[in-house]
């Protein structure tokens, strides 16, 4: 295999090697007879196997063997500076102009193990179903399309109004009247027209109206409107299908988002299980019981609508590269907008008897 080092650099500072890849931090490795900055130097010159290297260090006075140049790799490994250098790039002149940027934003990520194209063709293979497509969705679908996500099934059933173009930048004036996810497909087919839609005009009421759709599904991801606590029909939906779910929305004046990880996290029917009853004579219950019959109209400016989308799409990223863990999974995180979009990060309670839970398949 051979090695590429990311871009970094490096500076002598008595026994020690400052060096920067990420701006934000730098690293101090320990170098007291200048052997980690000969392996950095050696790896500048070109990609190269550890033989490879080890001749070039040999050249310059080390007595270094290719064992010991694989175990200096693997602690540079484990700091995240190199990387495979065969698959920085997936081979196809056109695919690798297409995701220049996806393919540079997995190299922080890439390793000796894992390479920034393999994210991209996670990516490419993966099949994202898309719960609602009007004020967070349509900006979560820009992103996944952005992503290069091969397959989107899109699921809703309005059509286009003039009150959606405060927030909704899929849809132009002509488009009133028609459906969304009819609308919505043909700007992804337009933008990128390897990937595949699939488009359902369906009113969602129950677990059963989802099972049909979730078959070869990577995540689940949006939300609806309409039906009361629909988001716990897609709950349990998701559980029984063992697909993840990453959903979110807004209140008045917080911005919302959360994951279930089914078998893994606590889901949101567990969320439930804390909350006062609104049959409660207290005043927690009384409080949810008004809020429950509040008529709260649809507040979501651009702004807001693109960061709930976008914070959807980011932790659906999470489960399908596995870039990193998912950061929501069985948490509430929530951007409070009267003191700045400053987040709260709040896990759900993990209810032992949940009968939503109890649906999971065990996780292989």
């Amino acid at each position: 295999m051979r090695v590429k080092l990311k871009d970094c650099a490096w500076e002598r500072l008595g026994d020690d090697l400052i060096l920067v890849h990420d701006p934000r931090e730098a690293l101090t490795l320990t170098d007291p007879d200048g052997t980690v900055r000969a392996l950095l130097e050696a790896l500048s010159a070109a990609p190269a196997t550890a033989e490879e290297l080890a001749a070039r260090l040999r050249d310059r006075g080390l007595d270094l063997t290719a064992e010991d140049v694989r175990d200096g790799l693997k602690g540079l490994d484990s700091l995240g500076l190199v990387e495979k250098a065969d698959e920085q790039w997936l081979g196809d002149p056109r695919l690798d102009e297409r995701h220049f940027s996806n393919l540079t934003f997995f190299g922080t990520y890439s390793s000796l193990e894992r390479s920034r194209a393999d994210f991209v063709r996670r990516l490419r293979d993966a099949h994202v179903l898309v719960l609602g497509v009007g004020g967070g969705g349509s900006s979560l679908v820009q992103c996944l399309a952005g992503y290069g996500v091969g397959r989107l099934t899109l699921v809703d059933r309005d059509d286009v109004a003039p009150r959606n173009f405060a927030r909704q930048f899929l849809y132009r004036h002509a488009d009133i009247g028609r459906s969304k996810v009819d609308r919505a497909a043909e700007w992804v087919r337009d933008y990128d027209p390897d990937i595949e839609v699939r488009t359902v005009d369906r009113w969602i009421s129950g677990p059963d109206d989802l099972a049909d759709l979730l078959d070869d599904v990577d995540v689940v991801a949006g939300g609806l409107d309409g039906e009361h606590d629909i988001h716990l029909v897609v709950n349990e939906a998701v559980m029984r299908a063992g697909v993840p779910l990453v959903c979110g929305g807004m209140g008045r004046t917080q911005v919302m988002y959360c994951s279930v990880d089914p078998g893994v996290s606590p889901c949101l029917l567990c969320d439930e299980s804390d909350q006062p009853s609104p049959t409660e004579r207290t005043s927690a219950g009384v409080a949810r019981r008004l809020s429950h019959g509040l008529e709260l109209n649809n507040a979501l400016i651009a702004p807001i609508a693109m960061q709930v989308g976008s914070l959807i799409a980011l932790e659906a990223l999470r489960y399908l590269t596995g870039f990193e863990a998912p950061r929501a999974a069985g948490t509430r995180v929530t951007l409070d907008l009267r003191t700045g979009l400053t987040t709260e990060t709040v896990p759900f309670p993990r209810d032992p008897d949940c009968r939503a839970c109890a649906l999971a398949p065990e996780r292989r």
